[in-house]
């Protein structure tokens, strides 16, 4: 059995080599090579251990790469586990005739106005939204929902390309970039990739989980407590935080992701082994809104979250699970015939980059209760502004007994954090 991976990642997070160590066969990886530096790691040389490893510099190498690839090593599956490979692989899947995925399976998780056609067709609440082909479509739209109104990509990611319009002022910048001079028009070039939505108040959560076989067997909500589309904007720090088995939301939420992978599930489809990340709205008014949901593992540190929460690593036993392998640490978290529950509590906290010359970063925590700890930029570095929600400046994991402990102890460090960053003017 030979495996071909597409891989649009540093490398750290995604030790193949040690999460198929029982695999027999090659390991073929084929990965972008922008996706080393920006996250402190060098361009890989060699193979790195695998039975081959080459890099791309662009997206439209990808399928001619991977057709060789899969010829050259006799592969057996392909895999890809970032959200903007997911659909390409599962495409080359069926015209290789690998096993796996096909594109209309994995479809409905990554267009959004797909996405919340099927979910609304299930009971699944969602937001107002329309796929704006003129400016005229988009200005009727305000004048039913009113502000703000969120603008982003159909098959977006990482809060990339995300805009939240506020005002009048910020809808007619939209409309002068977005359509230009003939607002009546319909766009030539990118007349279906927006989708304009009504904001939905509230916090949002994420649930994480597995499927294998069809089966949701391991799932846990969170709780972002912060606005992801401020990634641009905050620079103080960020906390993600699991919630208690007693908490009110935790079913709900559980109920609500299985409701949703259901409604997106194809009849006879072969999308059957696959982690999640769905983000769900917590209304003031106590309704939960689905935001999406995707047919992979949480991005930043939420499979390192989970780890911590279960023993589990979603991407490694996604891809375990896509080639047959065991899956014994899933197997430890399960117990039949009662829903899994974490035996401690977990979270993260986090800095977004932010521009400027870096004056001073902080030292790894001693406390023991901090489970991993990352940084991503060097003293005397000149770093740009983050690029998405999951470009980090500096990242830890935190574990406690209970939710609040661990609320606490992360808020304590994020404010340790923001003391010890110091980041000031690039020096003209």
């Amino acid at each position: 059995m030979s495996v071909v991976i597409v891989h649009r990642n540093p490398l750290e997070p995604f030790p193949y080599d040690r999460w198929l160590r029982d695999h027999e066969g090659p390991v073929v990886v084929l990965a972008a090579r922008d996706r080393f530096e920006p996250f402190g790691e060098r361009i890989p040389e060699g193979n790195l251990g695998y039975t081959h490893l080459e890099l791309f510099d662009h997206d439209d190498e990808v399928p001619g790469r991977v057709a060789r690839l899969v010829a050259e090593y006799g592969a057996t599956h392909l895999i890809g586990e970032h959200e903007a490979d997911v659909l390409r692989v599962a495409a080359l899947r069926e015209e290789l005739g690998l096993p796996g995925a096909r594109a209309a399976d994995v479809l409905p998780f990554r267009d959004k106005a797909l996405m919340k056609e099927h979910a609304a067709r299930a009971g699944v609440e969602v937001a107002p939204h329309t796929v704006p082909r003129t400016a005229a479509d988009v200005l009727a739209f305000a004048g039913v929902h009113g502000f703000p109104l969120v603008v982003k990509n159909r098959a977006g990611f990482n809060s990339i390309g995300l805009r939240i319009l506020r005002d009048s002022d910020a809808l007619t910048a939209f409309l002068s970039e977005a359509y230009g001079s003939k607002p009546d028009e319909q766009r030539d070039e990118q007349r279906d990739d927006l989708l304009l939505e009504a904001y939905v108040p509230g916090r949002m959560c994420h649930v994480d989980g597995l499927v294998v076989d069809g089966e949701v067997v391991l799932a846990w909500p969170s709780q972002y407590q912060y606005e992801l589309a401020s990634f641009g904007t905050d620079p103080g720090s960020r906390v993600d935080l699991a919630l208690d088995p007693g908490d009110p939301l935790t079913g709900r939420l559980l109920e609500l992701t299985g409701r949703t992978l259901a409604a997106l599930r194809l009849p006879g489809g072969r999308l059957r082994d696959h982690a999640f990340h769905a983000e769900i709205f917590h209304t003031p008014d106590d309704r939960l809104v689905l935001c999406e949901i995707a047919c992979r593992s949480g991005g930043g540190k939420i499979r390192e979250v989970f780890h911590t929460l279960f023993g589990v690593n979603l991407a490694e036993c996604s891809i375990r699970a896509q080639l047959g392998l065991p899956l014994p640490d899933v197997a430890r978290a399960v117990r039949p015939g009662r829903r899994p529950e974490p035996a401690r509590m977990a979270g993260q906290v986090l800095m977004m980059k932010r521009p400027g010359l870096i004056h001073a970063l902080p030292g790894v925590p001693e406390e023991p209760w901090v489970e991993h700890f990352w940084l991503y930029a060097e003293t005397g570095q000149v770093v740009p502004p983050a690029s998405g929600s999951a470009d980090f400046l500096t990242v830890a994991i935190a574990s406690a007994p209970t939710r609040a402990e661990c609320e606490r102890r992360l808020r304590s460090l994020g404010a340790r954090l923001e003391e010890q960053v110091r980041i000031g003017a690039v020096p003209s």
